[in-house]
């Protein structure tokens, strides 16, 4: 299993953050992250629409009647794509290492409530985006109870 997020505080709010180490330079993982259609698969309610570009709009569908938009906060090929999703902030940095890079996911929220939901869903996500990113088929494993628990366990201290 991968590595389990963290959670701290961010300027009154919260933040969960993940790591994730890639074989693969920062410019390979940045253009799979930032390719709508690679996207649209690993990331949340993502409909694959995204105008990649610094105040560009990514288009989100609830899949319940509900659409919304994410606007790019800001872009540095290859090292950082961030953009804000409604009230939240999602960071991805990605810092070349030796032999690959280590990717940094953030996201910034507001209820505490939500952070062991919020991190078992990611959790899930990022380990469909590793897939991806390895050229492997997406296969989402059917453990998010587990992951919740696990996320409760482990926030309680905070």
């Amino acid at each position: 299993m991968n590595q389990l997020g963290t959670l701290h505080g961010s300027n009154g709010r919260y933040a969960i953050r993940f790591k994730r180490f890639f074989f693969y330079q920062p410019k390979e993982v940045f253009r799979v992250i930032t390719n709508p259609s690679y996207f649209s698969q690993w990331y949340p309610f993502a409909t694959g629409e995204m105008n990649l570009r610094l105040g560009g709009k990514i288009a989100f569908d609830d899949g319940e009647g509900t659409t919304y938009e994410g606007i790019i906060t800001e872009l540095k090929n290859p090292h950082t794509f961030e953009f804000r999703e409604v009230d939240d902030l999602i960071r991805i940095s990605l810092l070349e290492e030796d032999e690959g890079c280590q990717m940094v996911f953030t996201h910034i929220f507001d209820d505490k409530e939500m952070a062991m939901y919020i991190a078992a869903g990611w959790h899930r996500c990022l380990d469909a985006l590793q897939q991806i990113v390895n050229r492997q088929p997406v296969e989402w494993k059917d453990n998010s109870a587990e992951l919740r628990k696990l996320y409760r366990e482990a926030f309680d201290r905070f």
